[in-house]
C-alpha cells in the first residue's frame, strides 16, 4: 500500500509536531501577511500572491488548483490577480 497522499500531511506542525488547527493557522497566515504587507484582512493576502504568482509564471490552472488544495478551479480563479504587465500581454495579443 502506498503511504498518505500529500494532502494527508500537515505541511506545518506545532512545536508539539501536531497539525496545526484551522483556526491557529489563519492567524498565523493573518499575522505573516501583515509583516509581509499583504494587508489583505482577510489571512488570505500569501494565498493570493502564491496563486497569481503561479498563474503569472504559466503553470497550468488544473496544477494550482491542486497546490492550493481546491476543488473547483472557479475558486482558484477568484484568487488569481492581474497587474500591469498582464494587462499590456493580454492587449498586444490584439
Amino acid at each position: 500500500m502506498v503511504g498518505p497522499t500529500l494532502s494527508a500531511q500537515p505541511v506545518f506542525s506545532t512545536q508539539k509536531r501536531s497539525a496545526f488547527s484551522a483556526n491557529m493557522l489563519c492567524q498565523r497566515m493573518r499575522s505573516w501577511d501583515d509583516l509581509a504587507g499583504l494587508n489583505s484582512g482577510s489571512g488570505r493576502g500569501g494565498r493570493r500572491w502564491f496563486i497569481t504568482r503561479l498563474a503569472h509564471a504559466g503553470i497550468p490552472p488544473k496544477a494550482i488548483m491542486m497546490l492550493a488544495d481546491h476543488r473547483h478551479l472557479s475558486t482558484t480563479q477568484r484568487y488569481i490577480g492581474a497587474n500591469d504587465e498582464t494587462m499590456r500581454a493580454a492587449v498586444e495579443v490584439f
